[in-house]
């Protein structure tokens, strides 16, 4: 049946209300696949009918920035609007953050926006703890009866068809699963033309839903968080993992400044691979320091490119792509992808390949119609070929034996049947996506060829093996799996999404799953990111490879490869010693002695070992000079792969980062502060900077001082430039 239609989303919660009742468990995509006026309907109805029980089940509720100070939300304001349009703001999250959400409704979520709610008691103790391919199963067992979700629509082969675009990931496996439990269901969809439109398991028939909203007055901006600025840190780090990447192998990458600094490196590494290498030279990142870089990695530029099979496709896979290094295809079959891993075949093809697919038993030599769909979808055959009563059809209508044995129909089939190059391939399997508005720019403008080389897949197919083993190994070639984590103890266990205090930072997602397949794989590694200290909220910094830490998300025996800014330690295989070592070996040196007597004194490292001197200067020192270095020469820019901010919004926005760091030594604050006040300073050089943030007239007292104040920030950090 064609799903009902509303235009509008307050008939469709009457819609929904009058079909599944007053007791709502209500199942939507983690991040920008929220059909967000829709959501705001269903809570406001919520809110004013207490009868009515709601329970959101969700992810990554995303909100736009504000500022939490008077300045820093000056300094948003304008930013939000320009980079979130008119993004609609979801009024449960709102009162979520006050903390006054309606008593009859429950928000759970199994991944959080990091950091955001560590101090909400309703999102802590609502926090689901999932692998995110279990999480369909978990939502299920909570009695979800309704599916909610953003899409778009569009056409194939002049039929409507629904895209879940950003979102397949659990989403299809859920609707499947709920409607064989229960009939007392619903799965309702909002149409936002914005999305990008996108193929693969995204692709649904308009039955897929029992209701549609469709209405583009209420199409509106897709949330794109801006990207941040990369540190000299992060760029170490990077430098350090683009090294460990293989050419003809797969890569899974997070999100954020690491997941840039990483991009980038592999940009240089094929763009200026010689200076690239100068530069890994000049800092030290070399096999006689990390043995792993001869072991399992490589410097050389990318021939057969890269494949990304990722739960999140984020910005950085554009950039790879553009650049030709996210290249390498793939395809679903298991035949075809041994065939080209062995060399036998190639992407584009001569008529031995019929051979060579008759000796791999692919297909018959008296063809069927199995075998002659099989050869369409794949690009073997022409896409104008049919199978007809025993016979292939030529477009011209000419009909040809399907006999292969016979050499005159085997040639008539080579001349006027075999196709060019094989198709349906894909650079990407993705199970959902999130970025910044040039990220959607790049999905929408892409030509359609281009964008199904972008497969949107469910989770369960992306995030393990299980079901899909055997071409998972094989397209899965010298796979790298990337991902970040908060802390590392010294016997190689690493938390990622909570604290010591078991407040929930984030959540688990996918790194579990990740790191356990390159354990699964032959020739993969599971490489965790982390920068090697911090500094807390005091202003003190404090390391963040401890001895033991009370939280854990991937345990000691997972351990593999670890990287800092100061260098890898290769774990897998190694005993608890070599372990607690080379996790030193890669610590800041003002924590280097205190971790090493730690070991000792437990005796997870032997009284004599002493710490050789490559690894006795690990300080940011020595690394920034170099970094410094080559920016002047035109590398390691702040913001290499774009940016959402104007010139003045990035230096207003070191101001505002000074300030924020100054607030933690209260002495010097104070005295930042007085000096502001009875420092003359040169105001000619900002006016620009205090025109944006409103401050070039001030109105009153309160606008005088902060004038003040950021007059003396930037004379304090912008002159340094």
């Amino acid at each position: 049946m064609p799903p009902q239609k509303s235009p509008q989303t307050e008939e469709a919660v009457d819609a929904l209300i009058n079909s599944v009742g007053l007791k709502l468990v209500v199942a939507t995509p983690l991040g920008v696949g929220k059909p967000n006026h829709f959501l705001n309907s269903l809570y406001k109805r919520a809110k004013e009918n207490p009868k009515l029980n709601l329970t959101i089940l969700t992810a990554l509720t995303l909100q736009k920035p504000e500022g939490k100070s008077d300045l820093e939300k000056r300094f948003m304001g304008p930013l939000a609007e320009r980079v979130f349009g008119n993004y609609v703001e979801l009024d449960y999250e709102k009162d979520r953050v006050k903390g006054q959400l309606s008593p009859n409704v429950s928000v759970i979520e199994f991944y959080l926006q990091p950091g955001k709610h560590l101090n909400d008691s309703h999102t802590q103790r609502n926090y689901l703890s999932s692998n995110y391919t279990h999480v369909a199963r978990d939502i299920l067992d909570r009695g979800v009866n309704v599916v909610c979700q953003q899409i778009c629509k569009g056409e194939i082969d002049g039929f409507e068809v629904m895209s879940l675009s950003c979102n397949p990931e659990i989403t299809i496996d859920l609707v499947e699963e709920m409607r064989k439990r229960s009939e007392n269901v619903m799965v309702i969809g909002q149409t936002n033309q914005n999305l990008p439109f996108m193929y693969g398991e995204s692709i649904v028939s308009p039955d897929f839903f029992d209701l549609v909203i469709d209405n583009r007055e209420l199409d509106f901006t897709v949330f794109g968080p801006p990207k941040m600025s990369i540190s000299a840190t992060d760029y170490m780090i990077g430098l350090h993992a683009s090294a460990l990447i293989k050419d003809d192998g797969e890569i899974q990458i997070g999100i954020g400044s690491l997941a840039d600094a990483l991009t980038y490196s592999l940009i240089q590494r094929e763009r200026h691979n010689l200076q690239y290498k100068n530069i890994l030279q000049k800092l030290k990142i070399d096999d006689k320091s990390f043995p792993a870089l001869s072991q399992c990695g490589s410097l050389d530029t990318f021939e057969k490119g890269l494949f990304a099979p990722t739960e999140m496709f984020v910005d950085s896979f554009s950039h790879l792509y553009k650049e030709k290094i996210l290249k390498k295809k793939v395809y679903d079959s298991v035949i075809l992808q041994r065939l080209l891993n062995e060399g036998k075949i190639s992407e584009h093809f001569d008529e031995k390949i019929i051979d060579q697919l008759l000796e791999a038993k692919a297909i018959h030599y008296d063809l069927n119609n199995e075998d002659v769909a099989f050869l369409k979808d794949f690009g073997i055959f022409k896409r104008s070929i049919q199978y007809k009563d025993g016979q292939i059809i030529l477009e011209s209508g000419e009909s040809i034996s399907t006999n292969l044995l016979d050499e005159k129909t085997r040639q008539k089939i080579i001349e006027k049947a075999l196709g060019r190059s094989l198709r349906n391939g894909a650079v990407a399997h993705a199970g959902f996506f999130v970025g910044p508005q040039a990220f959607y720019n790049f999905l929408r403008e892409l030509p359609v060829d281009e964008r199904k080389l972008i497969r949107m897949k469910r989770i369960r197919n992306i995030n393990h093996l299980y079901g899909h083993e055997e071409i998972d190994r094989l397209q899965r070639k010298n796979a790298r799996f990337l991902n970040t984590c908060m802390k590392i103890s010294l016997n190689g266990a690493a938390s990622s999404d909570a604290l010591e205090n078991n407040l929930q930072v984030s959540g688990v997602g996918g790194q579990y799953n990740f790191v356990a397949m390159a354990h699964e794989l032959p020739d993969a590694r599971s490489i965790i990111q982390l920068r090697s200290w911090r500094t807390n909220k005091k202003g003190k910094a404090i390391s963040n490879i401890v001895y033991n830490y009370a939280n854990c998300t991937i345990p000691r025996h997972l351990r593999d490869i670890v990287i800092t800014e100061y260098g890898i330690a290769e774990l897998r295989g190694k005993t608890d010693e070599e372990v607690a070592i080379s996790l030193i070996h890669i610590a800041d040196s003002r924590f280097q002695e205190g971790l090493l007597r730690q070991a000792k004194d437990y005796g997870k490292v032997r009284k004599d070992y002493e710490l050789p001197r490559r690894f006795a200067h690990n300080n940011p020192e020595a690394y920034s000079t170099v970094i410094a270095d080559f920016k002047e020469a035109g590398f390691f820019p702040a913001f290499p792969l774009g940016c959402d901010f104007t010139e003045e919004e990035i230096k207003i926005g070191k101001a505002l980062k000074y300030l924020k760091r100054l607030k933690r030594y209260r002495f010097q604050l104070f005295m930042f502060i007085i000096k502001s006040l009875f420092t003359s300073k040169e105001q000619d050089a900002y006016t620009n900077l205090l025109k944006r943030m409103k401050l070039d007239t001030p109105n009153c007292i309160k606008e005088k001082m902060y004038r003040r104040i950021l007059l003396q920030a930037f004379a304090e950090v912008l002159s340094r430039e």
